[in-house]
């Protein structure tokens, strides 16, 4: 039984970390497409501002989960 708590744990941490670096790395992709798009890359900045759309919407439902499972567990 305390593995099976220490593992829900580490997940629940590791979800949050991913987390942050999933909203981080869209911020970043935005960026790229933002340069691409002045530097006349269209195809590039296309691509770029719907791969960090992707990362930003993924990051942030991952980081509503990890904030939800953490109030649930704890009573009030």
């Amino acid at each position: 039984m305390l593995t099976a708590l220490t593992t829900l744990a580490t997940s629940g941490f590791l979800a949050q970390v991913y987390a942050n670096n999933l909203i981080w790395l869209g911020m970043v992709f935005f960026v790229i497409s933002i340069i691409a798009y002045v530097l006349g890359a269209r195809g590039v900045a296309g691509m770029s501002a719907g791969l960090g759309r992707t990362l930003l919407i993924v990051g942030v439902v991952l980081a509503i989960v990890v904030i939800v499972f953490g109030y649930v567990g704890h009573p009030a």
